[in-house]
């Protein structure tokens, strides 16, 4: 599901940013802003950029870290975060962006230009020229607790969760075939058409054995009180192939929406679903090498910035394209900072603290329409955790347009209220002693 997105900001504003203030004569340096005073309108004080201070913002601050997406980081860290030396960065460069910068611009210090996620630098590599962005901490992100350790003794339930068969192949949109073994809890939801047709609606994932989350938009308000017409299917390669020897058929007992699902500002929020399956000769879901529950991580826990996640999905491989996948198919992704997707060059306040966004250093990789519902796994402690639902973005694969997820872990107590289940330590599900 994908909505019309937003203006972005013109590079020469941003030059400007980095320019004296016109309106103070000069007076401000390094991109600070004279504030007039209220009667005269002559120039009082500076108010500096982030990264200066001074009269006229004239001096750097000591700057080990980043605030935001480090558009003012001046600090002279230069090693990009493989460990290669940054080259200096050229007269063209320094002449149209760097020429309020410390030394104007003749070093090879890490900065963001071109509105890019956080400081970079250009490096030698395999005797190219490429950028890589620098190591260098955001100020103030402060690191979610670890997850529970895995290898204290757990009960059964508990040991499986998360752990995939067969190491997934990784090289949706930008990404590869996968097999089902490499993503054994991902669910496909079917829906019965009024000509009787079974077609693919959304992606879930198994997250106990009888319980399916999913995205709350895959139920429009006509599909309410219609459970008869869907049903899921456990271990699908292939849409438009069936292999009974691994697949698991389910219909749908009951559909669970998100009571505050809410749509009306088209950015999908709380966007989040369960569908409990019918159990057949009284069990559902039977743990095998392509069918398996995936772990849930504890409530309110986050991960940083740049963490590198995977999404699978039967979604189009293309944007603009009038068919899905249909195989099963894998992508990496990193996490965004929320002030990053917050920012109105990404998404603005479209974003709730109810769901975060992630994307590609290259924007080459992404979920697209027909991902929808599909989880986002993150590997801590060598087990996969679902820290989101596939839930919306502008376009697929698309430059500062990065794919949206509903938040998983603001969720916990919701699941458990609806399930009737509880959250063990290790991140799996289990009924109530």
């Amino acid at each position: 599901m994908r909505i019309v997105g937003l203006l972005m900001w013109s590079l020469a504003a941003l030059a400007d940013a980095g320019s004296s203030s016109s309106g103070s004569g000069g007076m401000c340096l390094n991109g600070g802003t004279s504030v007039p005073s209220l009667t005269a309108g002559k120039h009082m004080f500076c108010l500096c950029a982030d990264g200066f201070e001074g009269k006229r913002c004239e001096t750097v601050k000591a700057a080990d870290c980043y605030e935001g997406v480090g558009l003012y980081y001046k600090g002279s860290e230069s090693k990009s975060e493989s460990g290669r030396t940054c080259e200096q960065w050229d007269s063209d460069t320094r002449e149209r962006h760097l020429s309020s910068d410390v030394k104007s611009g003749r070093h090879n210090y890490c900065r963001n230009l071109f509105y890019k996620r956080r400081p970079w630098c250009y490096v030698w590599k395999n005797q190219q020229l490429v950028w890589e962005y620098c190591e260098i901490p955001r100020c103030g992100f402060v690191s979610s607790p670890p997850l529970p350790p895995t290898n204290e003794p757990q009960p059964a339930a508990e040991v499986t969760c998360g752990q995939r068969t067969r190491r997934k192949q990784m090289k949706i949109v930008g990404g590869t075939v996968a097999t089902v073994e490499s993503h054994p809890w991902v669910a496909t939801i079917f829906w019965l058409s009024k000509s009787n047709e079974r077609v693919f609606r959304c992606g879930g994932s198994l997250i106990a054995d009888c319980w399916v989350l999913t995205a709350a938009h895959c139920f429009p308000d006509n599909s309410y009180g219609t459970e008869r017409n869907f049903s899921v299917t456990l271990g699908k390669n292939a849409l438009n192939e069936t292999d009974l020897t691994v697949e698991q058929n389910f219909s749908v007992a009951q559909i669970i929406i998100h009571e505050e699902f809410d749509n009306s500002e088209g950015n999908f929020n709380n966007d989040i679903a369960l569908l409990k399956l019918r159990a057949t000769h009284t069990k559902c879901a039977e743990e095998s090498p392509s069918v398996r529950t995936v772990c849930l991580p504890p409530p309110q826990h986050s991960l940083p910035p740049g963490f590198t996640c995977e999404i699978a999905g039967y979604g189009k491989e293309k944007h603009g394209l009038w068919y899905k996948s249909q195989y099963l198919r894998e992508a990496q992704v990193n996490l965004l900072a929320d002030d990053v997707c917050r920012h109105r060059d990404y998404y603005g306040n479209m974003i709730t603290d109810n769901m975060f966004c992630a994307s590609t250093p290259d924007w080459s990789q992404d979920a697209c329409e027909g991902d929808s519902g599909g989880p986002m796994v993150c590997e801590v402690g060598n087990r996969l955790f679902q820290f989101g639902v596939i839930s919306w973005g502008d376009g697929c694969a698309k430059d500062f347009r990065p794919g949206v997820y509903t938040k998983v872990t603001n969720y916990n107590q919701w699941i458990e209220e609806k399930t009737g289940l509880t959250f063990t330590t290790a991140g799996a599900m289990s009924p109530h002693n």
